[in-house]
Protein backbone atom coordinates (compact mmCIF):
# COMPACT_ATOMS: atom_id res chain seq x y z
CA UNK A 1 0.00 0.00 0.00
CA UNK A 2 1.18 3.56 -0.59
CA UNK A 3 -0.04 5.37 2.89
CA UNK A 4 2.10 8.43 4.06
CA UNK A 5 1.81 8.52 8.03
CA UNK A 6 2.39 12.20 9.55
CA UNK A 7 2.34 12.37 13.71
CA UNK A 8 2.01 15.19 15.79
CA UNK A 9 3.68 14.53 19.41
CA UNK A 10 2.90 17.17 21.86
CA UNK A 11 3.16 17.88 25.04
CA UNK A 12 -0.43 16.51 26.02
CA UNK A 13 -1.59 14.79 22.83
CA UNK A 14 -0.62 12.56 19.97
CA UNK A 15 -2.35 13.11 16.81
CA UNK A 16 -1.94 10.78 13.65
CA UNK A 17 -3.17 11.41 10.16
CA UNK A 18 -2.78 9.09 7.01
CA UNK A 19 -3.30 10.51 3.41
CA UNK A 20 -3.20 8.29 0.35
CA UNK A 21 -0.60 9.26 -2.73
CA UNK A 22 -3.14 11.85 -4.16
CA UNK A 23 -3.53 13.61 -0.44
CA UNK A 24 -6.47 12.18 0.63
CA UNK A 25 -6.79 11.80 4.44
CA UNK A 26 -8.07 8.28 4.68
CA UNK A 27 -7.23 7.96 8.89
CA UNK A 28 -6.79 9.99 11.66
CA UNK A 29 -7.08 9.19 15.46
CA UNK A 30 -5.42 10.91 18.41
CA UNK A 31 -4.14 8.94 21.55
CA UNK A 32 -1.50 9.60 24.62
CA UNK A 33 1.00 7.37 22.79
CA UNK A 34 2.52 6.42 19.24
CA UNK A 35 0.95 3.19 19.28
CA UNK A 36 -2.47 3.94 20.47
CA UNK A 37 -2.86 7.08 17.88
CA UNK A 38 -1.34 5.07 14.43
CA UNK A 39 -3.38 1.95 15.02
CA UNK A 40 -6.83 3.42 15.40
CA UNK A 41 -5.85 5.67 12.32
CA UNK A 42 -5.21 2.55 10.39
CA UNK A 43 -8.58 0.55 10.94
CA UNK A 44 -9.98 2.77 8.59
CA UNK A 45 -6.98 2.73 6.22
CA UNK A 46 -6.76 -1.22 5.49
CA UNK A 47 -9.12 -3.56 3.20
CA UNK A 48 -11.81 -4.48 4.58
CA UNK A 49 -11.65 -1.71 7.00
CA UNK A 50 -11.23 -3.18 10.62
CA UNK A 51 -13.05 -2.44 13.96
CA UNK A 52 -10.14 -3.53 15.98
CA UNK A 53 -6.99 -1.29 16.03
CA UNK A 54 -3.79 -2.71 13.26
CA UNK A 55 -1.55 -4.62 15.42
CA UNK A 56 2.01 -2.90 15.22
CA UNK A 57 4.43 -3.60 13.24
CA UNK A 58 2.20 -4.24 10.36
CA UNK A 59 2.69 -7.86 9.02
CA UNK A 60 2.89 -6.01 5.72
CA UNK A 61 4.62 -2.97 4.63
CA UNK A 62 2.14 -0.16 4.53
CA UNK A 63 3.56 2.62 4.75
CA UNK A 64 5.49 4.62 1.92
CA UNK A 65 6.84 7.16 3.94
CA UNK A 66 6.46 8.95 7.73
CA UNK A 67 7.11 12.00 8.87
CA UNK A 68 7.24 12.49 13.28
CA UNK A 69 6.87 16.13 14.62
CA UNK A 70 7.84 15.43 18.57
CA UNK A 71 8.15 17.79 21.11
CA UNK A 72 11.31 17.45 22.66
CA UNK A 73 13.18 15.91 20.07
CA UNK A 74 15.72 19.12 19.39
CA UNK A 75 19.04 17.26 19.16
CA UNK A 76 20.47 14.89 16.78
CA UNK A 77 21.00 11.89 19.12
CA UNK A 78 17.28 12.02 20.50
CA UNK A 79 15.97 12.00 16.46
CA UNK A 80 18.14 9.60 16.19
CA UNK A 81 16.87 7.34 19.34
CA UNK A 82 13.16 8.12 18.34
CA UNK A 83 13.87 6.77 14.60
CA UNK A 84 15.42 3.85 15.88
CA UNK A 85 12.17 2.79 17.71
CA UNK A 86 9.55 4.31 15.02
CA UNK A 87 11.68 2.23 12.56
CA UNK A 88 10.84 -0.90 14.67
CA UNK A 89 7.46 -0.03 15.41
CA UNK A 90 6.39 0.35 11.93
CA UNK A 91 8.29 -1.39 9.64
CA UNK A 92 9.53 1.36 8.11
CA UNK A 93 13.85 1.78 7.55
CA UNK A 94 15.93 4.29 8.55
CA UNK A 95 16.33 6.77 6.51
CA UNK A 96 14.72 9.52 3.87
CA UNK A 97 10.88 7.61 4.54
CA UNK A 98 11.32 8.28 8.36
CA UNK A 99 11.71 11.64 9.14
CA UNK A 100 11.80 12.78 12.61
CA UNK A 101 12.13 16.08 14.47
CA UNK A 102 10.86 18.57 16.70
CA UNK A 103 7.43 19.41 16.27
CA UNK A 104 8.00 22.59 15.03
CA UNK A 105 8.42 21.57 11.68
CA UNK A 106 5.01 20.01 11.08
CA UNK A 107 4.05 23.78 11.45
CA UNK A 108 5.99 24.99 8.56
CA UNK A 109 4.32 22.47 6.34
CA UNK A 110 2.39 25.41 4.87
CA UNK A 111 5.61 26.59 3.04
CA UNK A 112 5.19 24.25 0.54
CA UNK A 113 1.49 25.77 -0.19
CA UNK A 114 3.56 29.52 -1.44
CA UNK A 115 5.71 28.53 -4.11
CA UNK A 116 6.64 32.26 -4.31
CA UNK A 117 8.81 31.97 -1.04
CA UNK A 118 11.20 30.14 0.13
CA UNK A 119 11.77 30.83 3.16
CA UNK A 120 8.83 30.19 6.91
CA UNK A 121 8.94 30.68 10.36
CA UNK A 122 7.05 28.29 12.61
CA UNK A 123 5.92 30.13 16.33
CA UNK A 124 4.41 27.14 19.11
CA UNK A 125 2.49 29.53 21.53
CA UNK A 126 0.54 26.77 23.58
CA UNK A 127 1.73 25.83 27.20
CA UNK A 128 5.42 26.65 26.22
CA UNK A 129 6.93 28.49 23.23
CA UNK A 130 9.32 28.04 20.78
CA UNK A 131 10.20 29.50 17.04
CA UNK A 132 11.99 28.36 14.74
CA UNK A 133 13.20 29.08 10.71
CA UNK A 134 12.78 26.87 7.93
CA UNK A 135 14.43 27.16 4.43
CA UNK A 136 12.38 24.88 1.43
CA UNK A 137 15.04 23.14 -0.17
CA UNK A 138 15.09 22.08 -4.01
CA UNK A 139 14.38 18.90 -2.76
CA UNK A 140 11.34 19.61 -1.58
CA UNK A 141 12.06 19.01 2.33
CA UNK A 142 12.65 21.83 4.96
CA UNK A 143 15.67 22.29 6.21
CA UNK A 144 15.99 24.27 10.21
CA UNK A 145 17.77 27.46 9.57
CA UNK A 146 17.63 28.69 12.94
CA UNK A 147 15.69 28.46 16.56
CA UNK A 148 15.50 29.93 19.74
CA UNK A 149 13.36 29.36 22.89
CA UNK A 150 11.77 25.84 23.67
CA UNK A 151 13.71 26.10 27.06
CA UNK A 152 10.84 25.13 29.46
CA UNK A 153 9.24 27.42 32.26
CA UNK A 154 12.26 27.50 34.74
CA UNK A 155 13.84 29.52 31.15
CA UNK A 156 11.59 30.62 29.27
CA UNK A 157 8.34 29.80 27.53
CA UNK A 158 8.16 33.44 26.69
CA UNK A 159 3.99 34.16 25.35
CA UNK A 160 2.78 30.47 26.64
CA UNK A 161 0.62 30.04 29.08
CA UNK A 162 2.99 29.51 31.92
CA UNK A 163 4.58 33.29 30.90
CA UNK A 164 0.89 34.49 30.53
CA UNK A 165 0.12 33.26 34.48
CA UNK A 166 3.21 33.90 35.84
CA UNK A 167 3.16 37.55 34.27
CA UNK A 168 -0.45 38.03 35.98
CA UNK A 169 1.34 37.59 39.11
CA UNK A 170 4.27 39.94 38.59
CA UNK A 171 1.95 42.47 37.61
CA UNK A 172 -0.19 42.12 40.79
CA UNK A 173 2.80 42.36 42.98
CA UNK A 174 3.33 45.69 41.15
CA UNK A 175 0.50 47.07 42.03
CA UNK A 176 0.50 45.64 45.53
CA UNK A 177 3.67 47.96 45.59
CA UNK A 178 2.63 51.02 44.35
CA UNK A 179 -0.31 51.10 46.74
CA UNK A 180 2.19 50.33 49.14
CA UNK A 181 3.86 53.69 48.46
CA UNK A 182 0.78 55.28 48.56
CA UNK A 183 0.35 55.77 44.98
CA UNK A 184 -2.92 56.61 43.30
CA UNK A 185 -4.82 52.90 43.73
CA UNK A 186 -5.30 50.52 40.30
CA UNK A 187 -8.98 50.85 38.41
CA UNK A 188 -10.86 47.45 39.60
CA UNK A 189 -9.64 44.00 37.54
CA UNK A 190 -12.20 41.29 37.32
CA UNK A 191 -8.89 38.90 36.65
CA UNK A 192 -7.33 40.05 40.04
CA UNK A 193 -10.77 39.38 41.81
CA UNK A 194 -10.67 35.44 40.07
CA UNK A 195 -7.03 35.02 40.74
CA UNK A 196 -7.22 35.65 44.26
CA UNK A 197 -10.35 34.04 44.39
CA UNK A 198 -8.70 30.56 42.43
CA UNK A 199 -6.50 30.62 45.79
CA UNK A 200 -8.64 31.09 48.01
CA UNK A 201 -7.62 34.67 49.66
CA UNK A 202 -10.28 37.73 50.05
CA UNK A 203 -9.63 40.96 49.08
CA UNK A 204 -7.15 42.35 46.41
CA UNK A 205 -5.51 44.21 49.38
CA UNK A 206 -4.35 40.88 50.06
CA UNK A 207 -2.68 40.12 47.08
CA UNK A 208 0.98 39.57 48.78
CA UNK A 209 -0.83 36.52 50.47
CA UNK A 210 -0.58 34.46 47.18
CA UNK A 211 3.00 34.26 47.20
CA UNK A 212 3.21 31.46 49.50
CA UNK A 213 0.43 29.63 47.55
CA UNK A 214 3.03 29.92 44.31
CA UNK A 215 5.93 28.71 45.71
CA UNK A 216 4.34 25.51 47.87
CA UNK A 217 6.43 22.68 46.93
CA UNK A 218 3.94 19.80 45.97
CA UNK A 219 3.24 17.99 49.43
CA UNK A 220 3.44 14.31 50.10
CA UNK A 221 0.17 12.81 50.69
CA UNK A 222 -2.02 9.95 51.32
CA UNK A 223 -5.06 9.22 49.87
CA UNK A 224 -7.20 10.34 53.08
CA UNK A 225 -5.02 13.71 53.52
CA UNK A 226 -5.46 14.82 49.96
CA UNK A 227 -9.31 15.47 50.58
CA UNK A 228 -8.46 18.01 52.84
CA UNK A 229 -5.54 19.76 50.74
CA UNK A 230 -6.78 22.77 48.07
CA UNK A 231 -7.01 21.59 44.94
CA UNK A 232 -4.31 24.34 43.44
CA UNK A 233 -1.66 22.37 45.98
CA UNK A 234 -1.90 19.20 44.50
CA UNK A 235 -0.67 20.46 41.04
CA UNK A 236 2.81 21.00 40.51
CA UNK A 237 3.89 24.56 41.01
CA UNK A 238 4.54 25.40 37.05
CA UNK A 239 1.28 24.54 36.58
CA UNK A 240 -0.43 26.66 39.40
CA UNK A 241 0.45 29.34 37.38
CA UNK A 242 -0.02 28.21 33.68
CA UNK A 243 -3.84 27.06 34.83
CA UNK A 244 -4.16 30.88 35.32
CA UNK A 245 -4.10 31.54 31.49
CA UNK A 246 -8.05 31.18 30.66
CA UNK A 247 -8.64 33.23 33.32
CA UNK A 248 -6.11 35.65 32.24
CA UNK A 249 -7.89 35.60 28.67
CA UNK A 250 -11.53 35.54 29.41
CA UNK A 251 -11.07 38.72 31.86
CA UNK A 252 -9.16 40.45 28.40
CA UNK A 253 -11.06 39.20 25.55
CA UNK A 254 -14.71 38.84 27.24
CA UNK A 255 -14.74 40.93 30.08
CA UNK A 256 -12.18 43.97 28.65
CA UNK A 257 -10.30 43.88 31.80
CA UNK A 258 -7.56 46.61 30.91
CA UNK A 259 -5.29 44.78 33.73
CA UNK A 260 -5.95 41.49 31.44
CA UNK A 261 -4.69 43.20 28.60
CA UNK A 262 -2.01 44.92 29.58
CA UNK A 263 -0.75 41.15 30.79
CA UNK A 264 -1.35 39.66 27.51
CA UNK A 265 0.10 42.66 25.60
CA UNK A 266 3.71 41.92 27.66
CA UNK A 267 3.11 38.04 26.72
CA UNK A 268 2.56 38.80 22.98
CA UNK A 269 4.93 41.31 23.34
CA UNK A 270 7.58 38.44 24.71
CA UNK A 271 6.45 35.80 22.01
CA UNK A 272 7.39 38.62 19.01
CA UNK A 273 10.97 38.93 20.20
CA UNK A 274 11.68 35.64 19.57
CA UNK A 275 10.06 35.90 16.37
CA UNK A 276 12.09 39.01 15.77
CA UNK A 277 15.08 37.49 16.98
CA UNK A 278 15.44 35.04 14.04
CA UNK A 279 14.57 38.05 11.19
CA UNK A 280 16.88 40.40 9.14
CA UNK A 281 16.07 43.87 10.57
CA UNK A 282 14.58 46.41 8.05
CA UNK A 283 17.94 47.61 6.27
CA UNK A 284 20.05 45.61 8.19
CA UNK A 285 23.34 44.36 6.32
CA UNK A 286 23.12 40.61 5.62
CA UNK A 287 26.41 39.60 6.88
CA UNK A 288 25.30 40.65 10.45
CA UNK A 289 22.80 37.52 10.84
CA UNK A 290 23.24 35.18 7.79
CA UNK A 291 20.59 32.97 8.24
CA UNK A 292 18.25 35.25 9.41
CA UNK A 293 14.85 35.92 7.21
CA UNK A 294 12.83 38.68 5.73
CA UNK A 295 9.49 38.85 7.44
CA UNK A 296 8.44 40.20 3.68
CA UNK A 297 9.48 37.17 1.57
CA UNK A 298 8.53 34.72 5.10
CA UNK A 299 5.69 32.81 5.88
CA UNK A 300 4.83 32.99 9.73
CA UNK A 301 2.78 29.71 10.86
CA UNK A 302 1.49 30.05 14.56
CA UNK A 303 0.46 26.82 16.28
CA UNK A 304 -0.49 25.76 19.95
CA UNK A 305 -3.61 26.41 21.77
CA UNK A 306 -2.98 30.02 23.19
CA UNK A 307 -2.35 31.70 19.79
CA UNK A 308 -5.24 29.29 18.14
CA UNK A 309 -6.93 32.65 19.89
CA UNK A 310 -6.77 35.16 17.11
CA UNK A 311 -7.43 37.74 19.13
CA UNK A 312 -4.10 37.14 21.08
CA UNK A 313 -2.20 36.24 17.55
CA UNK A 314 -2.95 40.16 16.52
CA UNK A 315 -1.39 41.51 19.22
CA UNK A 316 1.91 38.81 18.60
CA UNK A 317 1.22 40.68 14.83
CA UNK A 318 0.92 43.98 16.40
CA UNK A 319 3.95 43.76 18.15
CA UNK A 320 5.75 42.21 15.36
CA UNK A 321 4.55 45.00 13.52
CA UNK A 322 6.11 47.79 15.75
CA UNK A 323 9.40 46.22 15.59
CA UNK A 324 9.36 46.57 11.15
CA UNK A 325 8.26 42.73 10.49
CA UNK A 326 5.43 42.87 8.82
CA UNK A 327 5.14 39.38 6.90
CA UNK A 328 4.25 38.22 3.24
CA UNK A 329 1.58 35.23 4.97
CA UNK A 330 0.26 34.64 8.37
CA UNK A 331 -1.33 31.19 9.05
CA UNK A 332 -2.48 29.50 11.81
CA UNK A 333 -1.91 25.30 11.45
CA UNK A 334 -5.07 24.24 13.84
CA UNK A 335 -4.11 20.21 12.21
CA UNK A 336 -0.43 20.10 12.01
CA UNK A 337 -0.38 16.24 11.16
CA UNK A 338 -2.89 16.53 8.32
CA UNK A 339 -0.84 19.53 6.99
CA UNK A 340 1.78 17.60 7.46
CA UNK A 341 0.55 13.90 5.78
CA UNK A 342 -0.59 15.69 2.90
CA UNK A 343 2.38 17.53 2.13
CA UNK A 344 4.59 14.13 2.72
CA UNK A 345 2.33 12.57 -0.43
CA UNK A 346 2.90 15.51 -2.38
CA UNK A 347 6.70 14.64 -2.19
CA UNK A 348 6.14 10.78 -2.68
CA UNK A 349 9.36 9.91 -0.65
CA UNK A 350 8.89 6.02 -0.77
CA UNK A 351 7.28 5.94 -4.36
CA UNK A 352 8.70 4.42 -7.24
CA UNK A 353 12.31 4.70 -5.86
CA UNK A 354 12.14 8.32 -4.53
Amino acid sequence: MSLFLCVDCGGSKTSAVIADRSGTILGRALGDAVRVAVSNALKTCVSPPSINPISLPPNTELFASAWFGISGVDSPAASTNASIALSALLGIPMGPRLVVANDTHLLAAPLRLHPDIKHAIAAIGGTGSCVVSFQHEPSGMLSELARTGGWGWILGDEGGGFHVGRETMRQMMYDAARSSLGMEPSPPSSLKAKVLERFGIQGVENAPEVLPVVHLPEPSLTAETAATVPSYLLVAREKRLSQLAPLVFEAAFKDKDPFALNVLRICAGGLADQIAMLCREPGEDQSVKPRAVEAKETVLCYGGSLVGIEDYRELVNEALAEKGHVFKYVEFVDDAAAVGAVGLASLGIGLGGK
